[in-house]
């Protein structure tokens, strides 16, 4: 779970509960140091630091946690050298490596509902009964597997960097969602048999020589820029701020 969830109480629960987590640590967070950082070694190009940490919650009760520290090989798009995680997990149960990798899978999670979201439209802004809203989500999330595998066989003829960094899912969607209607009209039901009796291996090969002739300059992802930094207000005691209630009242 991300920075949002790290609170010594909320922490120190799932650990009474002999539960366990993969939290990112929050600047705010009071800590102490239980043990000297050791460094662990590489991966995937970022330096792993590991350390025993004391953090103590609001009743009193003091936990020992493992705080990793990853060196990132490149900064994130927010400008952040490194990352810190906090875990419960034992060194047996797993290791530094193995815990920032878990780390990472979270983002590719919160990218897919990202897309189910804004993308395949999973969440209905209607008014309508529970079990409406969860067959819309349910038809988002089988929609959300055709586009993984259509993801896939793009990988397959152009690469995984190119896909990951240069095409666009919204307008991939948009444009499967725009074609289907016009291709249930044109290709004839008959024509799609041909898919049901391939073999898996026959299949993918379709699909990745399919990929091969798409044009992706169609579908090129437009990069959010860098954020701007909100310049910090300045208080002036000769113009000070009034509520509009006040303005009112007066």
């Amino acid at each position: 779970m991300d920075r949002n969830f790290c609170v010594r109480d909320f922490l120190s629960g799932i650990t009474h509960k002999d539960a366990y987590f993969i939290c990112r640590q929050d600047q705010g967070l009071p800590w102490k140091e239980d043990g000297a950082e050791r460094f662990i070694g590489r991966n995937d190009g970022c330096s792993l630091y590991e350390q025993k940490i004391s953090v103590t919650d609001t009743k009193e009760h003091s936990r020992l946690y493992r705080r990793i520290r990853v060196v990132l090989k490149t900064a994130t798009r927010d400008g952040e050298k490194e990352l810190c995680i906090l875990t419960n997990l034992t060194k047996t149960s797993a290791n530094a490596k193995l815990i920032a990798r878990l780390y990472r899978k979270r983002w590719t999670i919160e990218t897919a509902f990202q897309e189910l979201e804004s993308h395949l439209h999973s969440e209905i802004n209607s008014l309508g009964y529970p079990r409406a809203a969860l067959f819309g989500f349910c038809v988002a999330l089988v929609a959300y597997n055709v586009l993984a595998v259509v993801k896939a066989a793009l990988r397959s003829a152009y690469g995984e960097e190119k896909i990951s960094n240069d095409v666009s899912g919204y307008y991939l969607a948009g444009h499967l969602e725009r074609t289907y209607d016009g291709m249930m009209i044109a290709v004839p039901e008959e024509e799609w048999h041909i898919f049901k009796n391939m073999s898996e291996k026959m299949f993918a090969d379709t699909l990745v020589q399919l990929a091969e002739k798409v044009n992706l300059a169609k579908f090129k992802k437009h990069k959010r820029g860098p954020k701007k930094r909100v310049p910090k207000r300045h208080y002036d005691p000769a113009h000070p701020h009034v509520s509009t209630a006040k303005l009112l009242k007066g």
